[in-house]
């Protein structure tokens, strides 16, 4: 085989990722002595090998080249970065190449800020682009739109604007990072300006917007732009934007949207994509179809540990312990190696079924068995399920001496349970840390003004409702959205606006008439406004949920299950009236709040009335 004819084929491999083949070629290279004969083969292997994934390989032959070039440091930096691996192409820059005494080429900068970028490294990519700007290489559009792309991704649109302008010939990658920077930055109307402006502007330019918007938290304007892109005819060649609409579908808990994304993704033949396939188990999931999230993982052909933890992670958070806790086992059984997050899902799930020692077990087992740190979280877990266990003196020891300072959350949690199982001095001595702490949460506010006012402690509830008072101009209005086949609705707390206010009052009126017969009596602890009894009870009355759930019954079909996302957390006195309501209504009801989910069936939920 002539030498040009064998060197065209190892870039062919590269190109299509062939890796058999290109180690099949790169025996033949050894076999001729071409690995010997200058750097173009053993860069040109170098470049295959991290092209196609194979990374260990590419660095071995780095390492045993006797000189390298340029062209060398540019192929195993690239490799490196093609496997997520940007920490070592920084790593080796500053260890071997400078020390080596080469400068770098517009190549090399454009992986330095490739790494910079992709790790948010803004300093050490100002650093870079401080270098580049007094090299030979500054003109370069290639390194300029890697440092648009830098910028964009750090937060700085305005920067990457600048450095876009410098750029003479301006690609679609530089137009597609400076939208994406906008978008991510909140810049709504600069970012759409930008894509109506672009010439030539594709599927990665809407992607780019949209998936912007996404982490954003735009998702509604996500959708909106979603739903032009599919107007105007943009053929989806890559299911990555599918993927950004999944989690908007997910994070608005917007059940019928994602079954149309669902569609979507069936339609253009991306059913098979590990990926996607991980996105729907965890929007079905977040939508409260956990049925439709284990029908999916059930039937992938090829699962991760991502797909793993999200059904695991899914499965807890709708309170079956069970399932969750005999999946893990199913995915040790087949070699798969849990994480962090996985760990989360099992120790929550064992909260809610009181499997203490499981769940101990499972925290240790993370440690001594998969080498992974506990985080924050890992230990609120763990503190939940002591508290929810009844293991009072532990969870309060664990709180005190794990290696994180504890945050309001932790302290609240531990609160509750003192309150619940009538621990009045744990109780005190708890409210007294996170009274310290300077509480920002109203449940925790009033979880403090209760514990204080049953021991008595009047100069301390004063100094509760001082904490209320101060956060009420700042606090985040209540909200409860709830999903029905055709559209949601978003009611705020004491609303008196909505077209059919007077059918939600009479409906409310009803079922409250109807859950006094069955004793119900109002918790008006919740409201630490200075008011008497029954005006209370009217602001009880007029909470997003229950607004929420009356339009819900008054406009979904008679059996079907009503969905509700809040964005507070429910508090104590309407979880007991939505028990009643599903009671009476013979409606599933299920509601995700800032916590968790709750599942409310035949009068009792899933949370077990702790959450």
């Amino acid at each position: 085989m002539p030498h040009t004819g064998l060197l065209h084929q190892l870039q062919q491999c590269a190109k299509r990722h062939l890796p058999t083949q290109g180690k099949k070629l790169h025996a033949q290279v050894i076999k001729s002595g071409l690995d010997h004969d200058g750097l173009l083969y053993p860069n040109t292997l170098i470049d295959m090998y991290g092209k196609c994934g194979y990374q260990n390989d590419a660095l071995q032959l780095f390492d045993k080249m006797p000189e390298r070039d340029l062209a060398s440091w540019a192929s195993i930096f690239t490799a490196h970065n093609q496997a997520s691996l940007f920490q070592n192409t920084l790593s080796l820059f500053s260890t071997k190449f400078l020390i080596d005494g080469f400068q770098p080429d517009h190549f090399i900068f454009a992986s330095l800020v490739k790494a910079c970028a992709n790790l948010s490294a803004l300093k050490l990519g100002q650093q870079v682009h401080a270098q580049f700007l007094v090299s030979p290489f500054l003109h370069d559009d290639v390194v300029k739109s890697s440092l648009v792309y830098l910028y964009a991704k750090c937060g700085l649109p305005d920067t990457a604007q600048k450095v876009f302008y410098s750029i003479l010939s301006k690609n679609v990658i530089s137009w597609t990072s400076l939208i994406y920077g906008y978008a991510r930055a909140e810049r709504k109307s600069e970012a759409i300006e930008l894509l109506r402006r672009m010439p030539g502007k594709n599927l990665y330019s809407w992607t780019a917007l949209i998936s912007g918007f996404v982490q954003s938290g735009l998702l509604v304007d996500a959708i909106r732009l979603f739903i032009e892109m599919r107007r105007v005819g943009v053929y989806i060649e890559d299911p990555f934007i599918l993927s950004s609409m999944i989690g908007a579908s997910a994070s608005l808990a917007m059940l019928d949207l994602g079954k149309q994304v669902h569609r979507v993704v069936i339609g253009f033949g991306y059913r098979s994509s590990l990926f996607i396939s991980n996105a729907l188990i965890d929007m079905y999931a977040k939508c409260s179809d956990v049925l439709a999230a284990e029908k999916i993982f059930r039937h992938m052909s090829k699962r991760d540990v991502v797909s793993w933890t999200s059904i695991i992670v899914g499965m807890a958070q709708h309170g079956q312990a069970g399932e969750a806790l005999s999946l893990y086992d199913e995915m040790t059984s087949v070699g798969l190696k849990p994480n962090e997050v996985t760990f989360v899902g099992l120790i929550y799930a064992c909260s809610h079924v009181g499997l203490v020692n499981k769940g101990r077990q499972l925290f240790k087992s993370m440690v001594d068995d998969y080498g992974l740190n506990p985080s924050l979280q890992h230990y609120t877990c763990l503190l939940d399920l002591y508290s929810r266990s009844g293991y009072l003196e532990e969870a309060e020891s664990l709180l005190n001496s794990m290696p994180f300072k504890p945050d309001e959350a932790a302290w609240a949690a531990l609160l509750s349970s003192s309150r619940r199982v009538g621990k009045s001095e744990m109780g005190v001595r708890i409210a007294n840390h996170l009274l310290e702490l300077g509480p920002e949460d109203p449940s925790s506010c009033i979880l403090l003004s209760n514990t204080y006012a049953g021991a008595g402690m009047w100069e301390n509830v004063s100094k509760v409702r001082k904490f209320m008072l101060a956060m009420e101009g700042r606090k985040e209005p209540g909200y409860s959205c709830v999903n029905l086949s055709k559209e949601n609705q978003v009611f705020y707390s004491g609303e008196t606006t909505h077209p059919m206010k007077d059918e939600i009052f009479e409906l409310l009126k009803e079922l409250d008439a109807e859950m006094r017969r069955r004793g119900y009596v109002p918790d008006t602890s919740s409201v630490l406004h200075d008011m008497g009894q029954q005006e209370k009870e009217r602001q009880l009355f007029w909470h997003s949920e229950r607004l929420a759930i009356a339009y819900g019954l008054l406009k979904s079909v008679p059996g079907t299950t009503i969905r509700i996302v809040k964005n507070l957390r429910v508090c104590g006195d309407c979880h007991v009236v939505l028990k009643f309501i599903c009671s009476i209504m013979n409606r599933e009801i299920v509601v995700r709040d800032a916590n968790r989910f709750h599942h409310f069936k035949g009068g009792v939920c899933s949370c077990r009335d702790f959450w």
